[in-house]
């Protein structure tokens, strides 16, 4: 078992990182403490458990895979533990060019320190992404754990691990369909898995966001909205447009004290002036609901 040390920024809230991988009750995939995250995830195929215990300035990591990891995996565990750890936009910079601001300044400062959290790996976000369209959160997490635990693999330590693409493109329409998956989402989640497994979509960070945008829109059933929470919570994009989300129009609404919810279009609009930070300025919006 391997042993990782990361310092942590000082303000570091660790209550956003554990709130948000405690979504799921039943903790199948994730299991969370008041001081503890174990989260279980394949990486290069192998079952692979990351225990974080968090300190005042540093969390520890204990890194325990059921196989013997080579030079590309460790590097994924580094990647994966950002990524869970939220330690891959740094908040300050946002909260030095909200601070002023009439409008969001006052939100910026009230949550000072917040961080975007990202889930392990691109391939888990832009599934989690396609599993949350157009339905509640709570149906959503549902389906997740359904989804883990049709595609997922047990790690030794007894939980489940969060699938890989090759693992998903196996699965028959009606694995899912028969466990209340709508045909079109099923259909989504296993040609987007299949792509990526047999390389003709590439989940790689380029820095090319562009490219990557177009890519992803290029799969059937994967739209804007998709996209841009797979950028944020997968790429780590510090300036992702996420307009058409209900919650941010909901959270815009209440700030900008309007009758009414936004339109797509003006919530796009009123985002733009805050470029290039509008992936924090989302999770501002989230957290003001």
């Amino acid at each position: 078992m391997a042993v990782r040390r990361i310092a942590l920024p000082p303000g570091y809230r660790k209550q956003d990182v554990l709130a948000f991988h405690s979504r799921d009750a039943e903790g199948i995939a994730e299991q969370v403490t008041q001081e503890r995250l174990r989260k279980a995830v394949l990486l290069g195929g192998t079952p692979v458990l990351l225990d974080v215990t968090f300190g005042d300035a540093e969390a520890v990591c204990e890194v325990a895979s059921d196989c013997a990891l080579d030079a590309a995996q460790e590097a994924m565990v580094d990647d994966a533990l950002l990524n869970i750890l939220g330690l891959r936009i740094d908040p300050d910079r946002f909260l030095e060019f909200a601070r002023a601001d009439p409008v969001l300044g006052p939100l910026a400062r009230r949550h000072a320190g917040l961080r975007i959290v990202q889930s392990a790996t691109v391939f888990e976000a832009l599934t989690w992404a396609v599993i949350g369209q157009q339905i509640n959160l709570t149906f959503a997490i549902a389906l997740r754990r359904t989804f883990i635990q049709q595609a997922g693999r047990a790690h030794s330590g007894g939980l489940l691990c969060y699938p890989e693409a090759a693992d998903v493109a196996r699965l028959d329409v009606e694995d899912l369909t028969t466990r209340k998956f709508s045909r079109s989402k099923a259909e989504t989640l296993i040609r987007l898995a299949t792509l990526v497994a047999e390389g003709g979509l590439s989940l790689e960070r380029t820095g090319d966001v562009e490219r990557t945008s177009a890519a992803l829109l290029a799969v059937k059933g994967i739209g804007p909205w998709t996209v841009n929470y797979a950028l944020l919570r997968g790429f780590g994009y510090g300036d992702c447009s996420l307009h058409g989300d209900v919650a941010v129009r909901s959270a815009l609404q209440k700030l900008l004290g309007t009758a009414e919810k936004p339109s797509i279009a003006e919530a796009e609009r009123w985002l733009a002036g805050y470029a290039p930070h509008r992936t924090m300025v989302a999770a501002h919006l989230w957290a003001s609901l």
